[in-house]
């Protein structure tokens, strides 16, 4: 059956301004893009603006708040019901393939392949590396351990120390069906004993990483707060750098040079701001460091921006409920991208950054068939949620008011 979606305005997801187009959808691919095109059923888009599906480059789908009080008194298995809802809620926003930044595991991932659950495709990280005293290590002064994120049997352990150690763990990793390795690179400002000015694993261990990764196909992204941990993961070959909270002029010429892509997640301190206004119990000093560092985060972004540097949407929103994803491209506008910028890098930088630009990311004959359509004025980027019309995954309707109801034959 042809699906002819007519009467938008289409964002080709190329960066180009949007021009009114025909889209014709055959199975679970764009068979036709252009004017005077007709199909076995029709979808008229007059008024609204159809987009390829956007994608997330910085999600964690089991991740459910941040209250810890909350997380540790929850049942164990209840994540996995919360996950579900999660993603749905990420479909229902626009959202059509993400990729998991630690704590969805191969069983998550095969659960949306699968239809057991409506979601985004996923490309999954598992477990976010670090060293001892790092990042993801869950060791509490009490003597206790807990983490935001899942343990369990298709969870590698987190820390590793030296490149031996950190051969193993990027294996095992790949063996639990990892699509990326995740190392922390510096410290964080939700791992209440590190400095997130602070460099963390050795050049030789991101570098073995990094090797480790290649040999699978598979590439680095690397959560880096602070100026040498951002510098360590560039050299060492790390796709992408997550934040980039603390960038200087000699870093982002760096960038330049290597084609590093920066996923700054603007929005994740701003949502654990609002979840600590909100009464959310978690540490004072994760508190103290978020509110330090929103001032720089915003600054590097602009200069980075400025300068050319490559930017792929992600978010880390782990203080919001998931489905305001969307609000980054606001906050990437404020920051110094055109509105078409920022939907570019939703959709065909992603894409790109992930290594699916040759089926997803661009609205174009051949590619998978993923399209969200919006109404409003693509140049407002305020309340996008609100404006999703139609979710497309794979050539079918999956989300939005704009239903088989409100189809018709041509």
């Amino acid at each position: 059956m042809r699906t002819l979606y007519s009467g938008a305005e289409v964002f080709d997801g190329t960066g180009r301004p949007p021009e009114r187009a025909d889209v014709v959808v055959e199975g679970d691919r764009i068979v036709q893009v252009g004017s005077g095109l007709d199909g076995d059923v029709h979808v008229d888009l007059s008024g609204m603006t159809l987009l390829p599906g956007f994608i997330d480059c910085h999600v964690h789908v089991t991740v459910d708040g941040i209250d810890t009080l909350e997380r540790i008194s929850a049942p164990y298995s209840l994540r996995y019901f919360r996950t579900a809802r999660n993603l749905g809620a990420l479909l229902d926003t626009g959202l059509t393939t993400v990729r998991d930044a630690g704590g969805a595991d191969l069983g998550v991932k095969a659960a949306v392949d699968t239809g057991v659950t409506r979601g985004p495709r996923l490309r999954i990280s598992i477990t976010i590396l670090s060293q001892t005293g790092g990042h993801s290590d869950p060791w509490l002064p009490s003597g206790g351990c807990t983490s935001l994120l899942p343990t369990g049997p298709g969870h590698p352990e987190p820390v590793v120390d030296g490149p031996d150690e950190m051969r193993r763990r990027v294996r095992e990793l790949v063996r639990a069906g990892a699509d990326w390795i995740k190392v922390a690179a510096s410290g964080g400002v939700m791992s209440p004993l590190t400095d997130p000015r602070r460099a963390q694993f050795t050049p030789a261990e991101l570098e073995t990483a990094v090797a480790e990764a290649a040999a699978a196909g598979i590439g680095v992204m690397a959560h880096a707060q602070a100026g040498q941990g951002i510098r360590n993961a560039i050299l060492a070959g790390a796709r992408s750098i997550e934040h980039g909270i603390y960038l200087d002029d000699e870093l982002i010429d760096l960038m330049l040079d290597r084609g590093t892509v920066l996923v700054p997640t603007l929005i994740a301190p701003r949502s654990v701001l609002d979840a600590a206004a909100a009464g959310v119990a978690f540490s004072e000093e994760s508190r103290r460091k978020v509110a330090e560092i929103v001032e720089a985060h915003r600054d590097s972004f602009s200069r980075a921006v400025a300068a050319g540097v490559q930017v792929a949407m992600g978010t880390d929103a782990i203080g919001y409920p998931h489905g305001r994803n969307l609000e980054e491209l606001e906050l990437m506008r404020a920051g110094g991208m055109t509105a078409h910028q920022a939907l570019h890098a939703a959709t065909g930088a992603a894409a790109k950054l992930l290594g699916l630009d040759g089926d997803l990311g661009v609205v174009a004959p051949g590619r998978r068939a993923d399209l969200v359509a919006l109404t409003g004025d693509l140049t407002d980027l305020t309340g996008l949620r609100d404006r999703v019309a139609l979710v497309v995954k794979d050539g079918l309707p999956v989300a939005g008011p704009l239903t088989l109801e409100n189809r018709r034959n041509p």
